[in-house]
């Protein structure tokens, strides 16, 4: 069985749940599992159970309670998007995965600081998805300085770099040939 993963890797409005989004409609056989909508429910819902400082430790139950689900009782490709995750971190996701027979794309959404600027200074979203955030400014700031290591090729099956918004459509297009190609490697198997 080769499902797939994607992971959407970047920092806040550099367009992983758009391309998501984009890319579900295209993958019929896949799911979106975000970790915003996660944090926007815990955040509407169950705001005094957050943990009042470190790491949101309930938004991480939640979003492995609901990738354990769709791992282990559907057929679907996952699409994990917002995984703003350290080496560490996706290497500690895509074992997980890679040990359940799926195959795993990276998309590293690289974009200009500029690009994301405007794009925090143009935003509509909602702040309810913040635990100790005022802005998405402060947001981008934060996570700007954080210093991060980049994905290499060497953590996933495929690895797609996103430095320029209008390369999206080609992304997404390659994306749905490797999946095209990995259903047609599963109906082998299954025959």
């Amino acid at each position: 069985m080769n499902r797939l993963v994607i992971m959407t890797v970047g920092i806040t409005h550099s367009g992983k749940t758009t391309f998501a989004k984009e890319l579900e409609s295209v993958l019929q056989e896949a799911v979106i599992i975000d970790q915003d909508n996660h944090a926007e429910f815990i955040n509407s819902h169950y705001k005094k159970l957050l943990p009042k400082e470190g790491p949101n430790t309930l938004k991480f139950s939640i979003t492995n309670a609901i990738v354990e689900y769709a791992v282990l009782q559907s057929n679907f490709d996952i699409i994990l998007s917002n995984c703003n995750l350290n080496k560490s971190g996706r290497t500690n996701v895509l074992r997980y995965f890679h040990e359940k027979g799926f195959k795993s794309i990276i998309v590293y959404f690289n974009l200009s600081i500029e690009i994301l600027r405007a794009r925090v200074e143009q935003t509509q979203r909602s702040k309810t998805i913040f635990r100790s955030a005022s802005s998405f400014l402060e947001v981008l700031e934060r996570q700007g300085n954080l210093g991060e290591i980049p994905p290499s090729k060497d953590e996933a099956n495929y690895l797609f770099e996103i430095k320029d918004p209008n390369n999206i459509t080609d992304i997404i297009q390659q994306i749905e040939a490797i999946s095209i190609s990995e259903v047609s490697f599963r109906s082998r198997d299954d025959s």
